[in-house]
């Protein structure tokens, strides 16, 4: 009861000394910005939010038009430095937003939608970027100040008067929210949400009202950019967590092992753990959400631990480890191969962006950004020693078999082969998220999947906003690999792709229907049917010329795929294509069978003793 009350405190000290940082950092906004001359010009709330939007790197803004925003999508329209995408439907925008936002680390993806029936459409999409800590920034356009007031019955209200309902359901999917009401509070309001979005990594929503859209305020603020560095550490607290680090190494006779998981991608410290896992030579693995965290062709990177479902060379080292440094861990069910880690709390130490975990003690407000680059230099002396670790060569080798049938055993590690350096590749929940976890990817590559919140069809928009993102930072190719059932939720994005021009190559797995689901259960249900589309006019349908702008491809064989793969003009990827594999039905990656047995006894689909309909007939 003392230790976790003292847990408490400790939380609590370490909020408070954030909000301090904070209060802070907005003094010395203000202080120098009255020091300039020029400080004392105004500018309207729009474009002051899309100012600090620039500042931060933003160059593409997703979402759908709607009365309550048009206003304010007159001055993203008139922006020089800033685009709309002009998404095909909310859910969609939400998607991308949180796709650009993934690989355009360090910065926000921007969604603008309108009240109500706009918003709603999007939530999906925010609770997912929430689930799986990506920074997105909700801009809400909302009925006037006046009119929220009065409670008019307006369109796209509940026709109760109650204004704050989408407001109260956005409080359960935002870290933080914002109703504008008053022009002089609203440069601080717009700091605090943007700057809180980027330093938790969470989605935050902003109501922006059409009558505050044009109103005329002070632009001396935006003459300091915003802090979105992470709170300092507590000193005293820190060096007592590096000692308690060190000596448990050292304990450890140095026979540690790194475990690299998707906080360190989103809190933006990728840097700082390849720099502490290049000095001191320890052995690297990721979590499935951390692939690419680290250099998947760095020779101390032995692939991908996910407790039971691990390859049996990796699960050994991990767990045979005398000592685990988690980085940024997530531990979801699909993450940890439904929490099989046989790794005791004895055993583990985790560094978090907020607090660091040591065996059972916490010590929040120790976050890992400022405390790896630390512990990296006190682990110098140790490089030698560690280097004595084996790490078992991560790779894939194509099969041999006799068929020539797309099987999932050849079919990942053979596009193993196609891929290169810097590209980005989009694996859709199910299916294509599990098989292409044991294949190593190129250094510079960025893997993208939604294995926490798994909502399927996210990887369509989600590649929109990533190809936007990838085009921005000088990244290479696009490459999504998606399911017949997946993508039919979300292909309206195909023509958003054509009008923002961006080329990706989609690999559409044929195999008639949800083959996850059918693992899970009902293998011969015709829920999990779906009707066959022909996909390779979709493009076309879609805007596309064909041989010009787009570029279709249907596949049936081993043959086939091997020789578009080693086409050079279909690699060099300068129009979107898509090529659609034919695949078993029944057929499904390693990975993906044995989660599936996993999930399937604890959810217990079937009870003992329930009859279903068929057994009464």
């Amino acid at each position: 009861m003392a230790q976790s009350q003292a847990q408490a405190t400790t939380q609590v000290v370490a909020g408070l000394q954030a909000e301090v940082n904070r209060l802070k950092h907005e003094l010395e906004t203000m202080q120098v910005a009255d020091q300039i001359p020029s400080a004392g010009k105004t500018c309207t709330i729009a474009d002051y939010l899309l100012e600090r939007l620039v500042q931060l790197k933003v160059t593409e803004i997703f979402g759908v038009p709607g009365d309550f925003n048009l206003g304010f999508l007159d001055y993203i329209e008139s922006s020089s430095k800033l685009e709309w995408a002009g998404n095909c439907n909310e859910l969609n925008a939400a998607y991308a937003a949180d796709g650009y936002a993934r690989v355009k680390e360090g910065s926000l993806g921007v969604l603008v939608t309108t009240f109500g029936v706009g918003e709603l459409s999007a939530t999906n999409g925010i609770a997912g970027a929430f689930s799986e800590r990506v920074p997105v920034l909700h801009i809400v356009g909302v009925p006037s100040t006046a009119q929220q007031k009065s409670k008019p019955m307006l369109h796209h209200t509940l026709g109760d008067g109650r204004y704050d309902a989408y407001l109260k359901a956005a409080e359960q999917f935002a870290i933080s929210t914002a109703s504008l009401q008053d022009k002089s509070t609203a440069p601080a309001e717009i700091d605090r949400l943007i700057t809180e979005c980027v330093v938790t990594a969470r989605p935050v929503y902003l109501m922006l009202p059409t009558d505050l859209v044009h109103e005329q305020i002070s632009s001396k603020r935006l003459l300091t950019p915003l802090n979105v560095e992470p709170p300092e550490n507590d000193p005293e607290i820190e060096n007592f967590v590096l000692d308690e680090i060190v000596k448990l190494i050292e304990e450890a006779d140095r026979d540690v092992v790194l475990l690299v998981d998707a906080c360190a991608i989103r809190h933006n410290v990728k840097k700082e753990v390849f720099e502490f896992a290049e000095r001191t030579h320890f052995p690297v693995y990721s979590a499935p959400m951390g692939k690419t965290a680290i250099p998947e062709d760095y020779d101390r990177y032995g692939g991908i631990y996910v407790g039971t479902i691990s390859r049996p060379e990796i699960k050994e080292k991990v767990e045979s480890a005398k000592l685990l440094l988690s980085i940024g861990g997530l531990k979801s069910d699909f993450n940890t191969g439904n929490f099989t880690y046989q790794i005791p709390t004895t055993r583990t130490i985790e560094l978090h962006s907020d607090h660091t975990r040591i065996r059972f003690a916490a010590y929040h407000g120790i976050g890992m950004k400022r405390l790896l680059p630390k512990l990296t230099h006190r682990m110098q002396p140790f490089r030698e020693d560690a280097k004595a670790l084996t790490v078992p060569k991560f790779t894939l080798p194509v099969p041999q078999e006799d068929n020539e049938t797309i099987s999932h055993l050849w079919l990942w590690p053979r596009v193993g082969q196609f891929f290169k350096k810097g590209d980005v590749i989009v694996a859709e929940t199910g299916t294509s998220s599990f098989g292409i976890l044991d294949v190593p990817l190129p250094g510079g590559s960025v893997f993208v999947s939604q294995i926490l919140w798994g909502s399927i069809g996210w990887t369509v928009g989600s590649t929109l906003g990533a190809a936007i993102a990838a085009r921005d930072i000088g990244l290479n190719r696009v490459i999504l690999f998606v399911g017949d059932g997946s993508i039919q939720l979300t292909v309206q994005e195909l023509s958003t792709m054509m009008r923002t021009g961006v080329k990706p190559i989609i690999f559409l797995l044929n195999n008639s229907g949800y083959t996850i689901e059918r693992y899970l259960h009902g293998e011969k249900a015709r829920y999990n049917d779906i009707i066959n589309w022909e996909w390779t006019k979709l493009l076309e349908t879609m805007g596309g010329v064909e041989g010009e702008t787009c570029q279709s491809y249907t596949v049936r064989t081993k043959s086939e795929l091997s020789a578009l793969l080693d086409d050079a003009a279909f690699a060099r990827a300068d129009k979107i294509q898509l090529v659609e594999m034919m695949m078993p039905m029944h057929d499904a990656p390693r990975a993906l069978k044995v989660q599936a047995e996993l999930s399937g006894k604890m959810n217990k689909y079937v009870s003992v003793g329930v009859k279903t309909a068929s057994d009464t007939l």
